[in-house]
C-alpha cells in the first residue's frame, strides 16, 4: 500500500530562502503532528545552497522535478504473471486465484511478450459453431498433459517436443474405434479410453500416437510392454473421461494464446496523459514498461479511479508559473510566502500564510516562536541562512523590523554571527564563474505574467561586478535563446553587488518595452541601477510600472515602491 506523501517544497531555480524554508518548515510540521511531512527542491542547488547545508550538516532536500499523479502512482507493483512455457490450466488457476480476467505473458528476462485473457482461452475449450472440430486438436507435448492430468506415465516415447493431436474418445464398440481409428492418422491421435482390454489392444496395436487410459483403470502389463515396442506412450489418468478430455485441451501452453499486439505504458507518464488514450483502448490492462521492456506494473482501468495521496506544501512561492510541474494537479494544503499575491486557485480552502517579511524563513521561524515548539539549533542556523541571504542581511528594503528580532533569536539558538556568516556566505563561491551561462540565469529565476504579458526575471548576488563585465555576453546571448524558446516578452538578469548595495540589469526583450526603462544604460541591453537590490520590491514593481504606462519613475534607492502587498 503507497504512503501518503507530504512535501514541503520550494519554486523552481531555487534560492537559499527557498531551500531553507522547506527544510525548516517540514520540521515544524513534524513536530506538530505530520510525521511524514518531507522537504524537497525542484531544482537545483548552487555552492552558496551547498555551503549552507555542508555548514549546519543537513543534507539537500530530494530533488522532485515533477509532482503529476503518474502511471507509477497508481499500478499494481505486486506482479501477477505467467510464463510462455506454463499451461492454460496454470494460467487460469492463477486468474481463479487473484480474481482476475487478464494476465501480462512473460518472456526470458522479464520482457512482457503481451497478454492471455480468458476470453482467448475459452476458444480452445468452446470453438466457434464452423469450426467443431478445433475442439479435437490440441498443440501440446505429452509432459504438458501428463503434468496437467497428474497422470502416471507407464511408458512414453518423444513426451517434451509439441505436437497436433487429435483427442478420441472411444465410448463406442471395438468395431466402431478400429474403423474411426483408419480415418486419422494413427500417428497423430490421443486415444482416450477407459478400462477396456480390448480397446486397449486394438490402440497400442494401431499405433496410436499416445493412449490415456482414465479413472486409474488398470493396464495389463503384456499391452504396456506392446506399447513399448510400438512407440506407444501409455498415460494413466486419476479423472474420468469427461474431465480428462477437458484437460487435455488446458495443457496447451500460454504462447499459443497470447495477445502479442497490446498497449503498453511507461511508469513515468503522466495518468492526464494516458487516461484518454487508455479510455478509448478495447484493452482492460496495461502492461507498465521500463525502458527495456521489462515490466515493472501493471495498470487497469479501474486504476484510473485511485486517488494520488500527494499533497503540497508551497513556501517562498505562491504563483503556479513558478510551482513545481504538476502542482496544479495535485491539491496543495498551504502556502507559507512573503512575495506578492499571484493567480492561484484551489479547489478548497487551504492554510496561506502570506506576510510582508524579507524572507519565508523568518515566518517559518515565526512558527517555531509563537507556537512555542523547540527550534533545533542547526535548523536555525539554516533559516538564519535563508534570511541574511534574501535581505543582505537585514540591508535589503524588504526587510522589516520583525526580521531583525527574529534573527537575533536565530543567533542565540544556533550560535551564529549573522554578520560573519553572511560575509563567509557571498564568498562561497561565484555563481557567474561556476555554472554555464545557461544554468546561471536559471538558477533563482522567476516567471511572472502581468497585463498578458509573460516574462522572467533572475537574480544574482555577486561580490563585485568583475565577473559580470566579463561574462556579460555570453550572458545576454543565453537570456536571448531563453526568450526566444519560452516566447517570453522580455527576459532579464539582475545582478546584485551585496558589498557596494547595487545593481546591474542585463535585459533582452521586445524593443518597445525597453524604451520605457530609464535608467543609466552602460551598454546595449546593460543598465546600471544604483541602490536598487531588492526583485521583489523594487525591480518587480518598476516592470509592471513600465508594462502599464509605457515607462516608470525609477524607485528611490532602498526604499520599496508603492505598491500593494498582501
Amino acid at each position: 500500500m503507497r504512503t501518503s506523501e507530504l512535501l514541503v517544497i520550494g519554486h523552481r531555480n531555487p534560492d537559499t530562502d527557498a531551500i531553507c524554508s522547506a527544510i525548516g518548515y517540514a520540521e515544524f510540521k513534524r513536530r506538530t503532528g505530520s510525521p511524514n511531512a518531507e522537504p524537497c527542491r525542484c531544482g537545483d542547488t548552487n555552492d552558496r545552497i551547498d555551503f549552507v547545508l555542508q555548514t549546519f550538516a543537513v543534507p539537500p532536500p530530494r530533488f522532485v522535478p515533477d509532482v503529476s499523479p503518474k502511471v507509477r502512482d497508481v499500478m499494481a507493483d505486486d506482479l501477477v504473471i505467467v510464463s510462455l512455457e506454463a499451461t492454460l490450466l496454470e494460467a487460469l488457476a492463477l486468474m481463479d486465484e487473484r480474481g482476475i480476467r487478464v494476465l501480462p505473458v512473460i518472456g526470458d528476462e522479464g520482457v512482457c511478450k503481451g497478454l492471455v485473457s480468458v476470453f482467448k482461452m475459452n476458444k480452445v475449450f468452446c470453438p466457434e459453431p464452423g469450426r467443431l472440430f478445433d475442439a479435437r486438436r490440441v498443440l501440446v507435448s505429452l509432459n504438458n498433459v501428463a503434468r496437467t492430468l497428474k497422470a502416471d506415465v507407464l511408458t512414453g516415447r518423444d513426451m517434451d517436443s509439441e505436437e497436433e493431436l487429435i483427442l478420441m474418445i472411444t465410448v463406442m464398440s471395438g468395431d466402431s474405434f478400429a474403423s474411426r481409428l483408419r480415418k486419422y492418422p494413427a500417428e497423430c491421435v490421443a486415444a482416450i479410453v477407459g478400462d477396456r482390454r480390448d480397446i486397449h489392444e486394438l490402440a497400442v496395436r494401431g499405433r496410436v500416437r499416445v493412449m490415456i487410459v482414465t479413472g486409474d483403470a488398470p493396464v495389463d502389463a503384456a499391452i504396456v510392454e506392446e506399447a513399448r515396442a510400438n512407440g506407444v506412450t501409455v498415460l494413466m489418468s486419476p479423472h474420468d473421461t469427461t474431465t480428462t478430455t477437458m484437460l487435455c485441451r488446458a495443457a496447451v501452453r500460454v504462447r499459443h494464446m497470447v495477445h502479442e499486439h497490446f498497449l503498453s505504458f511507461r511508469a513515468d507518464e503522466t495518468l492526464r496523459e494516458v487516461q484518454p488514450i487508455a479510455a478509448n483502448s478495447n484493452f482492460h490492462v496495461f502492461p507498465v514498461l521500463d525502458q527495456t521492456n521489462r515490466m515493472v506494473g501493471i495498470l487497469a482501468k479501474s486504476d484510473f479511479l485511485k486517488k494520488v495521496d500527494r499533497r503540497l506544501i508551497l513556501v517562498d512561492h505562491n504563483e503556479l508559473s513558478q510551482a513545481v510541474e504538476g502542482a496544479d494537479q495535485v491539491e496543495i494544503l498551504e502556502i507559507i510566502d512573503h512575495h506578492r499575491l499571484g493567480a492561484l486557485t484551489t479547489s478548497q480552502p487551504i492554510l496561506f500564510r502570506n506576510e510582508p517579511v524579507g524572507s519565508t524563513s523568518s515566518i517559518v521561524a515565526d512558527c517555531f516562536f509563537r507556537h512555542q515548539i523547540e527550534l533545533p539549533s542547526n535548523i536555525a542556523g539554516l533559516l538564519l541562512a535563508g534570511l541574511v541571504s534574501d535581505t543582505l542581511n537585514l540591508t535589503s528594503p524588504t526587510t522589516t523590523e520583525r526580521d531583525g528580532e527574529i534573527l537575533r533569536k536565530l543567533e542565540k539558538i544556533s550560535g551564529v554571527s549573522a554578520a560573519e556568516f553572511t560575509e563567509k556566505l557571498f564568498a562561497s563561491g561565484s555563481i557567474l564563474t561556476s555554472l554555464p551561462p545557461a544554468q546561471a540565469i536559471n538558477m533563482d529565476c522567476k516567471e511572472f505574467e502581468e497585463h498578458g504579458r509573460v516574462f522572467s526575471v533572475a537574480q544574482i548576488e555577486e561580490l563585485g561586478f568583475d565577473q559580470f563585465w566579463k561574462r556579460k555576453g555570453d550572458l545576454l546571448e543565453a537570456l536571448e535563446r531563453q526568450r526566444r524558446q519560452k516566447q517570453y516578452y522580455f527576459a532579464a538578469l539582475f545582478v546584485t553587488d551585496v558589498v557596494r548595495k547595487t545593481s546591474m540589469l542585463l535585459i533582452t526583450g521586445d524593443a518597445s518595452f525597453l524604451k520605457a526603462i530609464d535608467y543609466p544604460q552602460r551598454e546595449p541591453g546593460v543598465y546600471e541601477l544604483e541602490g536598487v537590490v531588492s526583485r521583489k520590491k523594487q525591480l518587480l514593481p518598476y516592470f509592471i510600472n513600465c508594462l502599464q504606462r509605457g515607462g516608470a519613475a525609477k524607485p528611490t534607492p532602498n526604499r520599496a515602491e508603492p505598491v500593494t502587498m498582501v
